[in-house]
């Protein structure tokens, strides 16, 4: 179950540029983690595994659970004020931001 703080992580996730370790990670692998975060909540035995499986094999256990941490530090520094708000091109309505339905459509649920 995704709780409120999971909402602002990802949400922070589709605004942060790829920083601090968190490059490689390509969009459609960000939204794939997403959804895995919300399927695989923290009490979740072998999460992070559950998670790697769950994005096809593309990254590893550890990965995953690196990508969590950082994830976490900058949802940290966005709550804090040390973030500025993005500026979003004209064609972006933050009314829908990245939860647009077709989120997760790609994905094929185990």
């Amino acid at each position: 179950m995704a709780s409120a703080a999971g909402s602002k992580q990802q949400q922070a996730m589709m605004s942060l540029p790829s920083s601090r370790g968190v490059g490689g990670w390509t969009q459609r692998q960000n939204k794939q983690f997403e959804c895995a975060l919300a399927v695989y909540d923290k009490e979740t035995p072998d999460r992070w595994h559950n998670i790697a499986r769950y994005m096809g094999g593309a990254k590893s256990a550890d990965e995953v659970r690196r990508h969590f941490d950082h994830l976490v530090e900058d949802v940290a520094r966005i709550e804090s004020g040390r973030v500025p708000f993005p500026r979003y091109s004209s064609s972006f309505s933050p009314s829908r931001g990245a939860d647009d339905g077709n989120r997760c459509r790609y994905l094929k649920y185990q």
